[in-house]
């Protein structure tokens, strides 16, 4: 069962370190400009993205079983289609049982993968999808 109570996404919203699957070096699109205002409210962001080498300051890995594991992730944000998405919640969830570090799988708005929200509810995961993190942080923190 996906999280859409105000409660457990405060919840999300209260980790720290958000890797960003598909983080875009463009300012001006949404991969860009929602990790950058997440960045400048105090998250680590770590950019995901096989075209980059930084973004936003910051190392950017190929894949996110490329993050090292001693960099804590405690949310995995994405901004890949909706196809992609079950690839990307099952690899969280393999770091998550490997580490025990990913709390949370956030899929941004117009994504969407009920099995994958499924597999992620049955790991112990949290799942949001089709919403955005940076819009749900601006109504719940400010």
């Amino acid at each position: 069962m996906p999280v859409t109570d105000d409660g457990g996404l405060e919840r999300i919203l209260d980790l720290h370190t958000i890797a960003v699957v598909g983080c875009s070096t463009t300012p001006g699109k949404a991969a860009h400009d929602i990790p950058a205002y997440l960045q400048r409210h105090g998250y680590r962001i770590v950019p995901v993205n096989p075209f980059a080498d930084e973004i936003l300051d910051e190392t950017a890995y190929d894949t996110l079983a490329a993050v090292p594991d001693s960099i804590d992730v405690d949310v995995v944000n994405v901004f890949r289609p909706s196809e992609e998405a079950g690839g990307i919640v099952d690899s969280a969830i393999e770091r998550a049982g490997r580490l025990g570090d990913v709390s949370a799988v956030w899929l941004q708005l117009d994504i969407t993968d009920d099995e994958a929200g499924a597999r992620a509810a049955d790991a112990g995961v949290d799942f949001v999808q089709d919403a955005c993190m940076k819009v749900e942080h601006r109504r719940l923190v400010g």
